[in-house]
């Protein structure tokens, strides 16, 4: 009988997968390192197992030990699966920009998962690193992973994924890509294929907001270019040991949007259900196809499965929130698709300042049209209410349509959106749209402003 053990018996030995539609514009052969066919569904198994057994075989982690770890996720899962196999309690650290299911899978699985914010500094006590450092210092029997500084992460790509990859494209591989985050996947299998042949080029992708790419071209930690982003599994705000920028060749850097988008397109035309992290490496691929040839091999790395990622990525509303679904956006309605559901807020021309100031405050809006019985009148906005309080600090009671402006324009829904932005371009912060049944809507620059590609 053939048959594993244990599920740990079952990590490594993934498949490797032809990349076909969305390489159409790349001479070389583009193969996918396909990591969601561990059992923990990411390629953080391997490590998860490497680092627990290291730990067991020098001490550090004993009978009865809490393991503690900060995560975006898929560790975790990995460390989850190896500790309830030996025993172990495990407490996961995550920041709160992390996908509910990767949290909820967690829990499924028996870890205790903690979370923290994500917009703060990596030594601020509330961060996840800072934590899970705390966590592992306050409980007792306790033993903290470490991932981004672990030698045993890089030692595990060294001694399974990078032969792996060698052997399956009988060493033909020219060229090896992957998302960047602890660095444990690129410098293992970069320091193994290496070893094999030196002028095999091996490329991180790195997401805005992180160091990676900077500080590998000019050796600067350039802390102006740390800020929040969305794209989930790679970059980093630190310098993490199991980053060789020795072994990297470059970097490539893929937006927010980009990730998101390609993270569809796998789906969609792949037939690839995969994670965030994939579709930044596809869209960092495809960046890079002048540095390929019609004979080359090409090897990108897809890190995890997309169940951990349908409220957001695969989530259209989720998309359409933060301007990343791709839709066609050419008239008026088109426009409106992201607040059609919400009624129009007017004012009456007798109302007052006031009265117009507590309903932007409630409906967070910035301008509003002004109505009397024959229609629409007029306009109000923040500059008008601005100027009238410089004016007059009592303008509270004073009537609307002593301080209204000119009517919004108003367009049909057909309107072509060139029409609809020299509209505002000319001064105008908002048009109204005519729908059917009398109903209307209004167009802000905001809403002309995301949708612009």
């Amino acid at each position: 009988m053939d048959y594993a053990k244990n599920i740990l018996e079952t990590i490594g030995n993934t498949p490797m997968v032809k990349m076909n539609a969305l390489v159409t514009d790349i001479d070389a052969m583009v193969l996918a390192k396909y990591e969601t066919f561990n059992p923990g569904n990411s390629v953080k198994d391997r490590m998860a197992l490497k680092m627990i057994e290291d730990a067991e075989a020098d001490g550090r982690l004993k009978l009865g030990s809490t393991i503690i770890e900060g995560t975006s996720g898929n560790t975790g899962m990995g460390l989850a699966l190896v500790a309830i196999i030996k025993g172990y309690k495990l407490i996961c650290v995550m920041a709160d920009k992390q996908s509910k299911e990767k949290m909820d899978i967690l829990r499924a699985v028996g870890a205790k998962v903690m979370v923290c914010p994500t917009n703060v500094e990596p030594d601020d006590p509330r961060s996840y690193y800072s934590v899970s450092k705390r966590l592992a210092e306050e409980t007792p029997n306790s033993w903290y992973v470490n991932q981004y500084d672990n030698p045993s992460n890089a030692k595990a790509h060294y001694e399974s994924t990078g032969p792996e990859i060698w052997k399956q494209t009988e060493g033909k591989v020219t060229h090896f890509i992957v998302g960047v985050g602890t660095g444990g996947t690129i410098s293992g299998v970069g320091k193994y294929l290496k070893e094999k042949n030196p002028d095999i080029k091996i490329w991180g992708v790195d997401t805005y907001g992180s160091v990676f790419k900077k500080y590998h071209e000019t050796g600067i930690f350039d802390e102006n270019e740390i800020y929040s982003y969305i794209t989930e599994g790679i970059g980093e705000d630190i310098l993490p040991k199991n980053v060789d920028f020795s072994i990297i060749d470059g970097f490539t850097k893929v937006t927010d949007k980009d990730a998101a988008v390609y993270t569809q397109k796998l789906a969609k035309e792949e037939g690839m259900f995969l994670g965030n992290s994939a579709g930044a490496a596809i869209k960092g691929v495809l960046q890079l196809k002048n540095n390929f040839s019609k004979d080359d091999v090409v090897v990108v790395l897809f890190h995890d499965h997309g169940s951990r990622y349908v409220g957001k990525m695969f989530n259209d509303d989720w998309m359409r929130e933060r301007g990343f679904l791709e839709e066609e956006v050419s008239t008026a309605v088109d426009l409106l698709k992201n607040h059609i559901d919400k009624p129009l807020i007017t004012i009456k021309t007798e109302e007052l300042v006031s009265h117009a100031i507590e309903r932007m405050r409630k409906f967070k809006i910035s301008q509003i049209p002004v109505l009397d019985s024959d229609g629409f009148v007029g306009s109000v906005d923040e500059s008008a209410l601005f100027n009238a309080f410089l004016e007059d600090k009592n303008t509270g009671d004073t009537p609307i349509k002593d301080i209204m402006n000119p009517p919004f324009p108003v367009v049909q829904s057909n309107t072509p959106l060139d029409k609809i932005s020299g509209l505002i371009k000319n001064g105008t912060p908002a048009v109204l749209v005519a729908l059917e049944n009398d109903l209307y809507h209004i167009v802000t620059k905001y809403d002309v402003i995301s949708h612009i590609k």
